[in-house]
């Protein structure tokens, strides 16, 4: 409890010095992003080699067998049929990694390597020649080279110690890109720019910057979008698009909202969530099992038998909870002011979160994670 009730008062000081802060204008490459620039995902199917006796148990996984005898064939290798390999020093991996936009032939790009069986570790091991596919089926780079794993272990005797994650490894510059994704800067005498998040009154502002660099330029397609003119000649474009980007400007406050995570007990709140008043009870149910395991012994002549028998007493036990009056919260400070006064844990204040939701009390969209 003392734990929670200190994050509170964190909390409760880091919204303090938020709202006392006047709001900080922000680039437009911060709020929006061009449409059509994007990223592209890159998969493929690799093999890890030099491990220290920490790779697959190939007899659970065929796949890291099957892998091996491809990649020895393709290299004039033939294993008689029927032969048993028993590998240690050798694991299947996933590799993936993100194409950036406009990448050419030749650049590198790092590269995620993910163990899929069962391998103890990957750390000091090599990735293999391993061509990295698209959605599209096509190969658009091509990965090799050696593992950084950040992490640590060891086992003896029963024992074991594990220091970070041992069966993920990276490497950076590991892959190169062999063929490019055609991306095209914009359509015509247009560029669109889409917010991150959708928001009427921040697309407005948007508008209104760009229009006061580039009069007549920017026009509002919905909520999310606002269409640019920009010149068409390319290298023209670029340092429109260079200018525009880098132009700052306020965004308008988000909509209150509380954030739950129900599997850590986290609760996330911004600073326009408002508490009206309201009146919480809240108390702690506990329930308390004892088991006295004995012995019953019967009398000499009486012919049965020794048996066990379990004695179980159950307690329960209800805590009061006293109705408290949680006066109206401007700011968030207040918000958290008065929860703290309700003395819960974060499961309990989980719970009276979504009530004071469903009561009317709390002003703020209420999303769990």
């Amino acid at each position: 409890m003392k734990k929670f009730e200190t994050i509170l008062c964190i909390l409760c000081l880091l919204s303090v010095v938020v709202l006392s802060q006047p709001a900080h204008a922000e680039r437009i490459k911060d709020l929006a992003s061009i449409a059509g620039v994007r990223n592209n995902q890159l998969i493929g199917y690799g093999i890890v080699v030099g491990l220290d006796g920490s790779g697959d148990q190939t007899t659970q996984t065929p796949f890291t067998v099957q892998g091996i005898i491809n990649m020895l064939s393709n290299m004039g290798v033939t294993l008689p049929p029927g032969t048993s390999l028993q590998l240690k020093n050798v694991a299947a991996v996933m590799v993936t990694a993100n194409l950036p936009p406009f990448a050419r032939a030749g650049q590198q790009i790092d590269i995620t390597v993910s163990s899929m069986g069962n391998a103890k570790s990957l750390r000091g091991g090599t990735l293999v020649l391993t061509p990295l596919k698209g959605a599209d089926g096509n190969v658009y780079a091509i990965a090799q080279g050696n593992l950084m794993v950040s992490g640590a272990g060891a086992s003896a005797g029963g024992s074991k110690v594990t220091v970070n994650h041992l069966s993920v490894g990276r490497i950076a510059g590991g892959a190169t890109v062999e063929r490019e994704v055609p991306m095209t800067l914009g359509q015509g005498e247009y560029v669109y720019f889409d917010l991150h998040t959708t928001d009427f009154g921040t697309m407005q502002k948007l508008v209104e910057t760009i229009n006061r660099a580039a009069p007549g330029a920017a026009t509002a397609t919905d909520g999310r979008q606002v269409r640019v003119r920009a010149p068409l000649n390319a290298d023209q474009r670029v340092s429109f698009i260079g200018q525009i980007e880098n132009l700052e400007l306020t965004p308008m406050q988000m909509s209150a909202k509380v954030i739950i995570n129900g599997r850590t007990g986290s609760v996330v709140m911004n600073q326009a969530v408002i508490l009206n008043n309201c009146a919480v009870a809240h108390g702690n149910l506990s329930v308390t099992v004892n088991t006295d395991n004995a012995v019953s012994q019967p009398n000499p002549l009486a012919g049965g038998q020794t048996a066990g028998t379990t004695n179980a007493q159950i307690d329960i036990k209800q805590e009061g909870g006293a109705l408290l009056n949680v006066r109206a919260g401007a700011n968030l400070a207040d918000v958290i002011k008065a929860l703290n006064a309700i003395g819960a844990n974060p499961q309990d204040l989980i719970a009276i979160l979504q009530s004071m939701k469903a009561s009317g009390a709390l002003r703020a969209e209420l999303e769990i994670i």
